[in-house]
């Protein structure tokens, strides 16, 4: 009976659109999964590096990685299931390479679009909700750096940022203003709550806002907007930046006051991993409330951070929590089961 109660709770749960890539996204989904079934995960498809960067090249379809990921995350199979999908190959022509990436290559090879293959393999993992490619064109990042320099290629950005030693100032798709799955502005249009991140700043959540039509479908939506900041700053991304500096580099890519709230992290850092993130020339992230505000933004500060295997992660069943208590505080139900905000 009581499973019968929670398996309702998440049917009817709120409508929620995560935009991003990366671990973080795929960590932030293994979370929310719990509380609601109606998730959209909307994952950039910019990456060119490891083995999705491989398959890219050689077989000419979008990046698999990041939505491999989140698919595991949302998948409900067994758990040699799980296991098969994230085992990568330890030697020969395939080292490197994940079974997941290559099963997804296989569907896609079969399917009659990318799109296609990922809501098949969603359904072999029977995962809860969907996740979709923000777009199915083939696009590469370019960043430009305050000095003037320039690179092409998402997995080059870093070692050229620390190479120049200057930030980046601008980040841009090739081709340009690449159309938008049509699934993925549906579910930002039916959202209860749009989250951005967790995840890399330039490579993992602006790719997004530069495809054609998702800030527009952010901006139209009356639905609860979160951007969820990082812990730590990032090497060879985000180095010496604080919330604002986030918050202001995904404006100046999409929109002033694109969303409303910024979700960031309480917990501390134990000392012997801060040392350590230190000497990469990382370091906890910097609140900096008044500045937030001046861009129109609150910052909500709760405990959602951990550290696994020496790493500080955001954790997903306490992150999960603080977003679905926050939609719980800032929006009330209205009549058809939509939510608006107070």
């Amino acid at each position: 009976m009581e499973y019968q109660h929670y398996r309702a709770a998440r049917k009817y749960g709120p409508r929620i659109a995560v935009i991003g890539g990366g671990h973080g996204l795929s960590n932030m989904l293994r979370g929310l999964k719990g509380y609601t079934e109606n998730l959209s995960a909307i994952v950039t498809v910019a990456d060119d590096g490891g083995g999705s960067g491989a398959l890219r090249q050689d077989l000419g379809m979008p990046p698999p990685g990041d939505i491999r990921n989140c698919l595991a995350a949302l998948a409900n199979t067994e758990p040699l299931m799980n296991q098969l999908m994230d085992y990568r190959f330890q030697e020969g022509s395939l080292a490197g390479q994940s079974f997941g990436n290559l099963f997804l290559a296989a569907l896609n090879g079969i399917c009659p679009s990318f799109d296609a293959a990922v809501r098949s393999m969603s359904g072999v993992l029977a995962i809860t909700g969907q996740v979709l490619p923000v777009t199915t064109a083939d696009v590469q990042l370019e960043a430009e750096f305050e000095n003037g320099a320039s690179v092409i290629g998402e997995s080059k950005i870093s070692y050229c940022k620390k190479k120049e030693n200057c930030r980046i100032t601008k980040v841009r798709l090739l081709p340009g203003h690449p159309k938008a799955l049509p699934e993925a502005l549906e579910a930002i249009a039916e959202a209860d709550m749009i989250v951005l991140g967790p995840g890399s700043l330039y490579t993992s959540i602006i790719p997004n806002l530069l495809v054609d039509g998702i800030v527009e479908a952010i901006e139209m939506s009356s639905a609860l907007k979160i951007y969820v900041c990082n812990v730590m700053t990032q090497e060879g991304e985000t180095e010496g930046y604080t919330a604002s500096d986030h918050i202001s580099a995904l404006f100046q890519h999409s929109a002033d006051r694109l969303f409303q709230l910024c979700l960031v992290n309480s917990s501390p850092i134990p000392s012997h991993v801060a040392a350590r993130y230190a000497e990469e020339g990382a370091e906890m992230l910097k609140y900096d409330a008044a500045r937030c505000a001046a861009l129109g933004v609150e910052l909500v500060s709760r405990p959602i951070a951990m550290v696994q295997d020496g790493y500080v992660r955001h954790h997903p069943d306490r992150l999960a929590q603080e977003l679905i208590l926050l939609h719980a505080e800032r929006n009330v139900r209205i009549a058809g089961g939509r939510y608006r905000t107070e």
